[in-house]
């Protein structure tokens, strides 16, 4: 029976594409060969069917397809997270319970535009709770700039107080540097517990993370060696390690970051390392044009440079 997630969750939990062929087809021998890539480069889990894995493009036959390959080609070696996240309430809850049923370790949820106050999030996040059964970990996503949802950390706290299954918050308010400090520094004043906190944005800002009481990261650079090596160098007690790590990437990070663009790039650069047939995103995406392939090569050519001294 695969482990349940839970508060002590660290490292890198990388956000996984979702291949597709030219055609828009899924490309299945694609994603055995991404999450091989995954697990070889030293991840702590998989978060698939999130907003970068383009799970808002998939019918919900496809989204179990997808669930059920990843979940039986990782075969238990890693914690598997699924993203529900869903306007209806019943579709979130049987996706939920699909992907416990077929293996997962637990499963992430997102508020949406129309919960515009904390008073509407927390008890958002409560009913979600109570038609899982309270039985399901779960955790917080945190991503304003795209949901349009801003929670404060009064409400996270009061959330992770009263919903035990909330295990971990994914943290990607922009800038919230500030925002992860307040809730470290006030959780331990008050005896509240201490859940697991993955940062996202792409890794941009993850040594400050760190730094802040982060746990780790959830997210989807197309390098997750270099997560994992950062986290390692940090937990480790090498400050200067991790930052100068993660200092060789910070070109490529940056450029993958490009809001409604990001996806083609990292999707682009996955192919390009040989483990995706195709960099396709499925409309509606954006597309790389020749302009966009040049800078690409020389962002990935200085790369390679710099790895190589």
């Amino acid at each position: 029976m695969t482990a349940q997630l839970n508060e002590q969750a660290s490292g890198v939990y990388i956000i996984a594409a979702t291949p597709f062929f030219d055609d828009d087809r899924i490309d299945f021998e694609s994603i055995d060969s991404l999450t091989d890539f995954y697990l070889e480069k030293g991840v702590s889990g998989i978060t698939i069917l999130g907003m970068m894995g383009e799970a808002q493009k998939l019918s919900p036959e496809e989204s179990k397809a997808v669930m059920d390959r990843v979940i039986a080609r990782v075969d238990g070696r890693v914690p598997v997270v699924i993203g529900v996240s869903n306007r209806d309430m019943d579709k979130l809850v049987a996706l939920a319970n699909l992907a416990m049923d077929s293996g997962a370790a637990g499963v992430m949820v997102a508020p949406y535009d129309e919960q515009d106050s904390d008073e509407k999030i927390y008890d958002y996040f409560v009913a979600v709770d109570k038609a899982m059964g309270s039985k399901i970990p779960f955790i917080y996503q945190d991503f304003p700039l795209a949901t349009k949802a801003p929670i404060s950390v009064d409400c996270l706290m009061k959330i992770i107080r009263d919903v035990p299954q909330v295990v971990m918050l994914k943290h990607e308010d922009w800038p919230g540097l500030e925002k992860l400090s307040e809730l470290r520094t006030r959780s331990e004043k008050e005896g509240l517990r201490r859940i697991s906190v993955l940062c996202g944005n792409g890794g941009l800002y993850l040594p400050q993370e760190l730094g802040r009481g982060a746990d780790g990261a959830m997210t989807g650079f197309a390098y997750p060696e270099m997560l994992v090596g950062v986290c390692e160098k940090y937990a480790a007690g090498d400050l200067d390690g991790a930052e100068n790590l993660f200092d060789l990437y910070l070109p490529v990070i940056k450029h993958e970051q490009q809001p409604g663009y990001g996806l083609a790039v990292r999707k682009e650069t996955l192919h390009r390392r040989g483990v995706m047939t195709s960099s396709k995103v499925r409309n509606p995406g954006q597309q790389m044009s020749e302009a966009d392939h040049k800078d690409l090569d020389r962002l990935l050519a200085r790369l390679d440079k710099r790895l190589s001294v």
